[in-house]
């Protein structure tokens, strides 16, 4: 499995970071979980600089496909050159976004007849776009997932992991990153969140 998780300047570490580390709790199966980016190097909005691990060209080919967000995400949706080079297929990948991530997929079309979740900055903005968005952390229909809230990244993450993997790999997943002594607490509540849609 490929999957990448995309993001741009002035990402949010919590949405990228989590996301990768959850992701990469699959092990053994051929999974490469990469970081796509624009640009060669991407400073996150608390100063983080990092180094791309795929291309925007990659992620046509990719298996999965998460956005995260940003405080740059509404110029990113602005500027035409990146988003014609965003070619998503949610008839052959799994498309998640996260918080303003939910704005890019709304810009390309992908949410069009789909409630979704957002955070609370951007959620004017998807509604301009013609998105309903729903009061709650996540939410699915078919290949395309939405989440909202920072903390929401374990969400996407292990509906990712369950759809191309097991339920049961999820849970894993999960587990393995809860804080001791709440790790029941922390697996029931995401499948409570990511259930309905699988």
């Amino acid at each position: 499995m490929n999957i990448s998780i995309l993001t741009f300047d002035g990402f949010n570490e919590l949405d990228s970071f989590i996301a990768l580390g959850i992701l990469n709790r699959v092990k053994n199966k051929g999974w490469k979980v990469s970081i796509a980016s624009p640009t060669k190097q991407v400073k996150s909005m608390n100063g983080v600089v990092i180094e791309r691990q795929a291309s925007l060209e990659s992620l046509s080919s990719a298996d999965a496909v998460i956005v995260g967000s940003g405080i740059k995400t509404r110029e990113v949706v602005a500027d035409a050159s990146i988003m014609a080079q965003l070619q998503l297929d949610p008839s052959r990948q799994v498309i998640g976004a996260q918080c303003s991530g939910t704005l890019v997929l709304a810009k390309l079309g992908l949410l069009d007849d789909v409630p979704a979740c957002t955070d609370i900055t951007t959620l004017p903005w998807v509604k301009e776009a013609g998105i309903e968005v729903l009061n709650q952390a996540f939410f699915a229909k078919g290949n395309v997932a939405t989440a909202g809230g920072c903390l929401a990244s374990h969400y996407l993450a292990a509906w990712v992991i369950a759809r191309l993997d097991s339920i049961e790999e999820a849970k894993n997943a999960i587990d393995y990153v809860a804080p001791v002594g709440e790790n029941e607490d922390y697996v029931s509540r995401v499948m409570q969140n990511i259930s309905p849609y699988l």
